[in-house]
């Protein structure tokens, strides 16, 4: 049970970080200066409910998975949003997002690098899903600003006979590499300059640091591997294009 001090002091270090954050943006002018403050606020009241149904659930097979699937339209909605209307965007964000979070997962589960019981299905699916989702808005959103910044290079192959996909072929290799830079130096530099959520809280949990690691080394590769497959599939799709795209803000 949490002391109702700890609580108050959590409270008050967050709403001071939050304040700087802020304050920061409105000096700089920087646009919607009140985006983090709010973001953090959703965040909030999102962990309190969700630890609190968790606590009833986490042991319960068929909740864990009603949890994932929550998780997954959740997080497949907010990508396709980032990267144009939900209508034509949603679905290529599903089948990409459905493909990484699959293929990794069940690499990790099926080779029993991590045990196959419900805490841990909920823990290292919730990671793969927020990661993906990730990796499925830059690498879209690379590849919309490539295809707006190049489009004369992309209308001049047209012109010359390539096909659509011909033509972005190149965008799409950059955007995928930029889409897998932040995965790739989180996982470079662990141990080094970040300690990993999942380490931490393993630790925390009374696991041993070898254990821990061993576990946040498992998350690190599934991240990687459904990040690379999500974003190419993702650029993939949105490849053959016929007109040129409008950059989302």
């Amino acid at each position: 049970m949490i002391e109702p001090s700890t609580v108050v002091w959590t409270l008050l270090g967050v709403l001071v970080l939050v304040a700087v954050a802020t304050a920061v943006l409105l000096v700089t002018r920087a646009p919607a200066p009140w985006a983090p403050a709010l973001a953090v606020l959703r965040g909030t009241l999102q962990l309190a409910a969700i630890s609190l149904v968790l606590t009833g659930v986490i042991r319960d097979p068929f909740w864990i998975v009603v949890a994932l699937l929550v998780m997954f339209g959740v997080a497949t909605t907010t990508a396709a949003r980032r990267l144009g209307t939900l209508r034509t965007r949603f679905l290529p964000v599903v089948l990409a997002m459905a493909a990484g979070i699959v293929v990794a997962l069940g690499v990790v589960f099926v080779t029993g690098a991590i045990a196959f019981t419900p805490r841990y299905v909920l823990a290292v699916g919730g990671i793969v899903i927020g990661n993906a989702m990730t990796t499925a808005t830059l690498s879209g959103r690379r590849f919309v600003e490539l295809a707006d910044d190049r489009w004369e290079e992309v209308e001049g192959w047209l012109a010359l006979g390539a096909t659509p996909r011909q033509s972005t072929a190149d965008l799409v290799r950059r955007a995928v590499h930029a889409a897998m830079v932040p995965a790739t130096d989180q996982t470079r530099t662990t141990g080094l300059v970040t300690l990993p959520g999942a380490f931490v809280g393993a630790i925390f949990g009374g696991v041993s640091p070898l254990e821990a690691g061993r576990f946040q080394i498992v998350v690190l590769a599934a991240i990687i591997a459904a990040g690379a497959i999500v974003a190419t599939v993702l650029t993939a799709e949105l490849a053959p294009v016929r007109t040129r795209p409008v950059p989302t803000t």
